[in-house]
């Protein structure tokens, strides 16, 4: 498994599990539930959030929030 912030821009995964649970409840409610297939779509330079696709729309995450997100690349 991967976290989230590895995955390459234009790449897919499956989200796994999440490594802290205080993002638990905010990321389940944006979409993001284990089982879930993902897609990075861009990712800001210097440390800037990222974009993903997940459940029909797009998300920004923070680099720290995606760090915390387990996925398994497809």
């Amino acid at each position: 498994m991967k976290r989230l912030s590895e995955i390459e821009i234009g790449k897919s995964a499956i989200i796994r599990s999440y490594e802290q649970d205080e993002i638990f409840i905010k990321l389940m409610e944006m979409g993001c539930i284990p089982g879930e297939v993902i897609r990075v779509e861009q990712v800001a330079p210097l440390g800037g959030p990222m974009s993903i696709s997940v459940a029909g729309y797009n998300l920004s995450l923070r680099i720290n929030e995606a760090e915390q997100i387990l996925v398994e690349e497809i």
